[in-house]
């Protein structure tokens, strides 16, 4: 019988995406056996894996659409300090993915999406672990937890289900009163009244560097990267023969499709329609902010997360739905961002860096792992919305499972590829 390690010794296998997904990926395939490349038409990390918050968001059990949610829709749209933006303009373009977000905002599916994100989320550290070890990357690491913040007793009412998810699947965490955060935080104010402390929770202070370290371990270990734009697939009867970009054409055994949202139109070239789209998210490093933070904070009645990081503070917020290539309302998400100065009285917002990015945002919160259901030789792994730095390394395991015939550690059901068809 053959062992994964000879299934693996000599084939090839080409990851396109070069983003924290694909380099973990990678750098599991290679550990495995596998000649491994990485393709992209950007650097490694310079597009949703450089503008995340930068937490392990290991206590992100809930799905982002719950009980009530679409009931708040028509109010969040109309505020102007909200962080939810639909033009709409592009509603006609994505109906079908709102149709099956509504769908998956029931109490009976948010039960069941919301173990499908813990079996991935509980994995976390311990795929993370090797791979910061050998890359040496442990010191772009924060475990100190990250303090999720509410103004009034009402909008913490109001998350309770949210926790009862969360401490149902094993998350650890801690009520807190505002004296109790203040004492952590001198830097808060008044108004921070009620807060939840996610004790396992991690941050680094760098996620374009953390991606960069892994990165340049994969190609000390013998890696290889190309700087080119995938354009399509050579495709026979056993499947894709090359994968094709702007350079030309490359051979290989197998393919693993890692490129976040631009993910989507590449396996409708395989034959899968993938129910996904451009969730933008929006962040400004703030070198001098007026405040010191130890830890990450949520600030949640204004959708803003706020992380302490090694150029300065991140204010990060933004769902804003239209398109990868929709214009950037910078003007908006600073006014957002001031609105942070409710449980940070000394946040100065002036003067920061400019950034927005997509986020490849499935309509149940669930991302897409597994093989493609036309072709044996393609792997999927996208499609991880808002925790694609926290499912990186996981999901890296599970895709060398498959590449080598393995069992996968979890049920894929959950992920399959050809669920919204």
């Amino acid at each position: 019988m053959t062992s994964p390690k000879e299934a693996a010794d000599g084939r090839t296998v080409l990851v396109i995406g070069a983003g924290i997904v694909g380099v973990c990926t990678a750098l599991y395939l290679q550990r495995e056996g596998f000649k491994v490349t990485l393709i992209d038409r950007d650097d490694p990390g310079e597009a949703a894996s450089f503008g995340n918050s930068g937490s392990l968001g290991t206590a992100s059990v809930p799905p982002i659409g719950m009980p009530g949610t679409l009931a708040k829709v028509p109010k969040m749209l109309f505020d102007p300090l909200h962080a939810l933006v639909l033009p709409w303009w592009y509603l006609p373009r994505s109906w079908r993915w709102f149709l099956h977000f509504s769908r998956n905002s029931r109490r009976d599916r948010v039960e069941v999406l919301a173990e499908a994100r813990q079996r991935l989320l509980s994995h976390t550290y311990e795929a993370f672990d090797p791979l910061f070890k050998d890359a040496g990357a442990e010191d772009l690491m924060q475990r100190v937890g990250r303090l999720e913040i509410y103004e009034s007793e009402a909008s913490f009412a109001d998350a309770s289900y949210g926790f009862e998810l969360r401490r149902r699947h094993g998350v650890p965490m801690r009520e807190m009163n505002g004296d109790e955060m203040r004492e952590m935080e001198p830097d808060l104010g008044p108004g921070a009244v009620r807060g939840m402390l996610y004790t396992a929770v991690s941050h680094t202070v760098s996620p374009l560097r953390l991606t960069q370290v892994l990165f340049n371990h994969f190609i000390a270990s013998g890696g290889t990267f190309l700087k080119e734009a995938v354009t399509g697939f050579d495709i026979g009867p056993d499947g894709p023969r090359q994968v094709l970009t702007d350079a030309g054409g490359h051979k290989v055994d197998l393919v693993v499709l890692a490129a976040g949202v631009w993910s989507r139109e590449l396996a409708r070239q395989l034959g899968t329609r993938v129910l996904m789209e451009s969730e933008r998210g929006y962040h400004s490093v703030i070198p001098d902010p007026g405040v010191n933070l130890k830890l990450a904070v949520v600030a949640a009645d204004r959708n803003v997360a706020i992380t302490p990081m090694e150029d300065g503070l991140r204010l990060g917020t933004m769902a804003e739905f239209c398109g990868v290539d929709g214009r950037a309302d910078y003007e908006r998400a600073e006014r957002i961002y001031k609105t942070a100065t409710g449980i940070l009285p000394g946040l100065k917002t002036e003067g920061g860096t400019r950034w927005h990015g997509p986020r490849p945002s499935t309509p149940d919160s669930v991302p897409v792992i597994g093989r493609s259901p036309h072709h044996p030789s393609v792997l999927f792994a996208f499609g991880h919305g808002h925790l694609g730095l926290t499912m990186a390394a996981f999901t890296g395991q599970l895709i060398v499972d498959l590449a080598v015939g393995r069992e996968p550690a979890i049920d894929l059901t959950p992920y399959r590829p050809d669920r919204f068809e």
